[in-house]
């Protein structure tokens, strides 16, 4: 049986694995019970995969979304594994093809979804197939309190024991409650391997921007992004109908997505952008999760998101295959209120309203962060980096100040009026605005009544934002949203600690985001361009999308690097031996200009590998002895498949050369063939 790495190679066409992965497709192999939090991007389904291929049975992968599973089974076929799912979107032709598949026993991959763990026949139909291995995507789904809990997700763990086989579970959203959560759900008296593999992302580039004409930044971020696919996450689904006529207005294509839509638009959504170059989908939360599709240069939100779990799923949409990713985050007061009334509504118990609220502080300690913003958001992971020099922050550092004064004046405020009222009303306590609210109270009489007279209602709002990314006040739910201090403001209070603000998010000077990076140089984009174009005529006879041939990256490799050869076609990054043979001629065709020289299906298997520099060296000396030394003997040659078996075997002495080639052949050729072979 060949090794893993061997597998990495000839299946999936990568010479080594991504940081963290081998690691854990060993505990994988293993037989170990594995917890991993890799970043999207990261490769995680080929740590289930590859052992898949490389073990006997059946590894079976519970996945959240139908149009998850069926990509990744056809991503699978196109690499020659077999693999099936079994969900309510296949026809009864796909369902026989799959149960037959496990009666032979030339299944591999099994792709369920969760709610089919309900079904009481599948345990005693996973147990008949002889699964060896459950593999658990989107592990955080088992999550009760998080933001894409799975209710079946919960019998996961009782499948597990009931079938004594081991379970790997993989996530890129995980905090350390997450994580806990998932343990004790997923592997009750059985704890995991756990591989926190971090959570960076770099190729992606990070930006927020406080709502100054939102439509218009969006609509300038995407036309300097014109033709890339991209997708743009909006609060409400009327924002996401009149954006995406917006957008279709200003020459892009643009589609809408969100949970009102009949299953049949929604379906027809997913599969256009899944399948189409250039198409930009503005959509609610309700899109994305489980999408696979790789090559998504860009991710905006309109609207401010729920938490930094949800910023850093949603944004990791983007640059999955590597290659080069933007983000724009707009946000405003009115989303802030929105996140919070979200949570003071909703049925969690008081301790969690409380968490939740922390957690939205945090990412708006991120929207105003003061320093490079990568390392802001890995530090809320647990993650310690120096500056990225891939965010707006980095790029263009904010000019900050000392703000320990107005801090200290707008928490007197909060604690002269008992912390018992929202920004609104401390606003216009420090700014001397005589409401009916402030007369009513006689807040008009408290020393702190006009204080903050020399900002604006506005600048305000913004101090409060910063104030409550730093997480000096919270809102409390049982209160009604009035603001309460932390035990982090106190020192700041006592003028024991100093804090200072950014200025440009408080007088609204948005610095503008820099040009995008070209994915190739100028004059290679005519290339990238046919090479896409044939991609595309490709995958639409295959019915599938386009990244299932190739994936960006890998037709940049191929635009930069211009292989001549199937040899050198095989090095590229994501081309296995069945893409090899199925793809290499027709895209060096594109590459080259014209059609490639044809060659022998033997020689074709060793493209790219040690035989294929052997084969070519023993049918040189096989033409130049075609003959004899003296170039007067009978003609003799020895058929390509007989040369390539040479290659790949590497017989040492003339023995064995006689007993694959036969004596006359060994006599006329096994000399020189057996410096050609000792030398390699």
């Amino acid at each position: 049986m060949k090794s893993h790495t061997d597998l990495l190679k000839s299946v999936f066409g990568f010479d080594s694995y991504r940081p963290g992965q081998g690691e854990i497709v060993d505990a994988v192999a293993a037989g170990q019970n594995v917890l991993a939090i890799m970043p999207t991007g990261g490769g995680k389904s080929l740590c289930f995969q590859l052992p898949a291929i490389a073990q006997d049975g059946v590894t079976v992968v519970i996945s959240p979304l139908i149009a998850l599973m069926r990509d990744q089974v056809r991503a699978l076929t196109e690499l020659g594994v077999a693999a099936g799912a079994l969900t309510s979107g296949n026809t009864e032709d796909e369902i026989e093809q799959v149960f037959q598949a496990l009666e032979s026993g030339r299944l591999k991959l099994l792709y369920i979804a969760p709610e089919r763990l309900a079904n009481p026949g599948t345990e005693m139909m996973l147990r008949k197939v002889n699964t060896r291995l459950i593999a658990v995507d989107e592990a955080h789904c088992v999550s009760q309190w998080g933001h894409d809990f799975r209710p079946d997700y919960l019998r996961i763990g009782a499948l597990r024991a009931s079938l004594g086989v081991p379970l790997a579970a993989f996530t890129a959203t995980a905090d350390q409650e997450t994580r806990d959560e998932i343990v004790q759900r997923l592997f009750a008296g059985q704890p995991p391997e756990i591989f926190l593999r971090g959570f960076d992302r770099p190729n992606i580039n990070l930006a927020f921007q406080p709502k100054d004409k939102p439509r218009e930044q969006l609509l300038a971020f995407a036309a300097a992004r014109r033709g890339q696919s991209g997708i743009v996450y909006c609060g409400t689904r009327a924002k996401t109908e009149t954006l995406a006529q917006a957008l279709r207005e200003d020459g892009h294509t643009a589609l809408f997505y969100h949970a009102g839509m009949d299953a049949e638009n929604r379906r027809i959504a997913e599969t256009r952008f899944s399948r189409e170059d250039g198409l930009i989908v503005v959509a609610t939360v309700a899109f994305g999760m489980g999408v696979d599709k790789p090559d998504i240069r860009w991710v905006a939100h309109a609207d401010l998101p729920k938490s930094i779990e949800s910023y850093y799923q949603e944004i990791g949409r983007a640059g999955r295959d590597g290659a080069p990713a933007d983000t724009l985050t707009l946000y405003g007061a009115d989303d802030i209120r929105l996140r919070r009334a979200q949570i003071d509504e909703g049925l969690a118990p008081p301790d969690r309203k409380a968490a939740d609220h922390g957690r939205l502080n945090a990412l708006l300690g991120l929207a105003e962060a003061r320093h490079c913003r990568r390392s802001v958001l890995l530090g809320y992971f647990d993650e310690v980096i120096e500056a990225c020099g891939n965010c707006d922050l980095c790029t263009t550092p904010p000019e900050v100040f000392d703000g320990t004064e107005v801090v200290r004046k707008a928490l007197s405020a909060a604690l002269r009026t008992e912390e018992s009222f929202g920004a609104g009303h401390l606003i216009d306590i420090l700014r001397g605005t005589l409401t009916d609210k402030v007369r009513q109270r006689g807040h008009q009489k408290l020393p702190t009544f006009g204080v903050g007279a020399d900002l604006g209602k506005g600048a305000w709002q913004a101090v409060f934002r910063q104030m409550m990314g730093h997480d000096l006040l919270r809102p409390d739910a049982s209160r009604h949203g009035a603001l309460r201090m932390t035990e982090a403001a106190r020192p700041i209070l006592r003028g024991e600690a100093s804090i200072d603000l950014r200025r440009d998010t408080i007088t609204a000077n948005i610095s503008q985001r820099p040009e995008v990076k070209s994915l190739v140089a100028e004059e290679d984009e005519p290339l990238l361009a046919a090479l896409k174009s044939k991609r595309r005529e490709l995958a639409e006879a295959l019915k599938a999308p386009a990244y299932v041939v190739f994936p960006d990256r890998t037709l940049i490799e191929m635009t930069t690097q211009r292989p001549a050869t199937l040899d050198d076609f095989s090095r590229l990054a994501g081309v296995g031996a069945t893409k090899l043979e199925k793809y290499g001629r027709v895209f060096l065709d594109v590459i080259n200009g014209g059609p490639v020289a044809q060659m022998h299906p033997a020689r074709r298997k060793l493209a790219g590998r040690d035989g294929g520099e052997v084969f070519d060296r023993l049918l040189a000396a096989q033409l130049d002895l075609a003959r004899g030394e003296d170039g007067a003997g009978k003609p003799l040659s020895c058929s390509a498949s007989s040369l390539a078996k040479l290659a790949a075997a590497r017989p040492r002495d003339m023995p064995a050369l006689n007993r694959m080639l036969g004596e006359a052949k060994a006599e006329r050729f096994g000399a020189r063939f057996l410096d050609i072979l000792h030398d390699s």
